[in-house]
């Protein structure tokens, strides 16, 4: 243990960097060059300035040989002013300041001499003896560690900045398919989007660190995934509509002004009791048989609550007032809290959307497949069966899939809501 020369006081930081200098393990050697630069990467977490790392190249260049052992010795003793003069001429104030800063890091040791001199004593073979100025013992015990805060430097250097290539590439993304799909007049809320795409840019700092750029590139890459899927849709559409209209021009109709009679469907009046067959299906009151068939006759018409043709796959329809009857609950999210007909469920199964955390994607999906009216009677029961059901966004989609292989049906499953709510009446609008 060496204490310091003059007014300096003694710290238990330079104790310990003390002990730590002891703990070499015989026959380590690193070359200083190598290790140096290992210094220098790992820099910010060494707690040492540009400048002090100036003083530590002067300081190294005193060492006579290039691997830095025990064997060789691990004391250099310049002078002040030869020490100035390889920092690149540092005047001796700073110089004084910056060789604190490296002790204080315990990259070096002060060893002082009685007089506070730098010399060292040589035998008559030339040989040094004993030598008082600053030792590197630390760099050598702390070899390891500072190699693997230089690899993890370095480390997070390339994450840092693969990450910002990544935040480009998807920014430029983002931008040209919003800018494709406005100049093509692709259907969904572009102006939204482009609002949303601008918040994130915005957010972007101009220092960023590794966490703050993996959170928005999260965000932007969940917002260039929304923009993909619905273009893909889009795409998807135009090709469904292109195989109709090719397969339409082949078919051959003997008789075009001939007019087809639809099934017509029928309504359940507010407080009335739906009659349901053994399996599960709805049938009309006594007094509905009684009404004569609506004329929606000629091809092309749709009844109201008629699912939407446009998937291919057409559910049944259900009246209105047993869908209400199955499903209470969407009551309360009607215009005014009631719900009188299919545009305000429509708009109550916007407002549950929401509110269940599905993705506008998904509803558009499921309107695009099953018809808006059979869609929003999916959502109602959704918001029924709301404590059964962990993802309603994810059971949305299947059921759209399902819809379009032509496996799904809502029978079923409005019948065993309306069972088990006991035909519940409420008012509905």
């Amino acid at each position: 243990m060496t204490t310091p020369f003059g007014r300096r006081p003694m710290s238990l930081g330079m104790l310990a960097s003390q002990q730590l200098a002891e703990t070499i393990e015989p026959g380590m050697k690193r070359s200083k060059w190598k290790l140096f630069r290992a210094i220098c990467e790992a820099r910010p977490a060494l707690g040492v300035t540009d400048r002090a790392l100036t003083v530590l190249d002067a300081l190294l260049t005193f060492y006579p040989d290039d691997e830095i052992s025990e064997e060789k010795g691990l004391i250099v003793f310049p002078s002040n002013a030869q020490l100035s003069l390889r920092a690149r001429g540092m005047t001796p104030a700073t110089l004084r300041r910056h060789l604190a800063v490296l002790v204080e890091a315990g990259l070096i040791l002060r060893k002082d001499s009685p007089n506070g001199k730098r010399y060292a004593r040589r035998d008559r073979a030339g040989a040094i003896g004993e030598a008082f100025g600053f030792s590197v013992a630390p760099l050598l015990a702390r070899a390891v560690e500072i190699e693997s805060l230089a690899a993890q430097a370095i480390a997070d250097r390339e994450l840092l900045r693969a990450t910002r290539e990544r935040l480009t590439i998807c920014r430029r993304d983002i931008s040209k398919l919003i800018s494709a799909a406005i100049d093509e007049a692709v259907p969904g809320d572009w102006e939204q989007m482009t609002m949303m795409f601008r918040d994130l840019v915005a957010r972007i700092p101009r220092v960023a660190g590794i966490e703050e750029l993996a959170a928005l590139l999260d965000e932007m890459e969940l917002l260039r995934d929304e923009a993909v899927n619905l273009l893909e849709r889009h795409i998807k559409r135009e090709k469904i509509d292109a195989n109709e209209s090719q397969i339409e021009r082949h078919k051959q109709n003997s008789n075009p002004d001939s007019v087809y009679e639809l099934e017509p469907s029928f309504d359940t009046k507010q407080g009335e009791k739906a009659v349901t067959t053994n399996d599960g299906m709805a049938e009309p009151s006594d007094e509905q048989r009684l009404k004569p068939p609506r004329p929606y006759a000629r091809a092309g018409g749709r009844m109201p609550g008629a699912a939407n043709p446009v998937a291919g796959h057409s559910l049944q329809s259900f009246p209105l007032g047993l869908v209400l009857q199955a499903c209470p609950a969407i009551l309360d999210y009607g215009p005014g809290g009631t719900i009188g007909n299919w545009r305000d469920l429509m708009s109550a199964a916007v407002v549950v959307r929401s509110m269940l955390g599905v993705s506008p994607s998904a509803y558009e999906e499921a309107c695009a497949g099953m018809g808006p009216e059979n869609a929003a009677t999916v959502i109602a029961c959704i918001l029924e069966r709301g404590g059964h059901i962990n993802s309603p966004g994810g059971y949305l989609r299947d059921l759209t899939r399902r819809t379009e292989r032509g496996e799904f049906a809502i029978g079923p499953m409005l019948m065993a809501l309306f069972r088990a709510n006991g035909g519940v009446r409420r008012n509905a609008g």
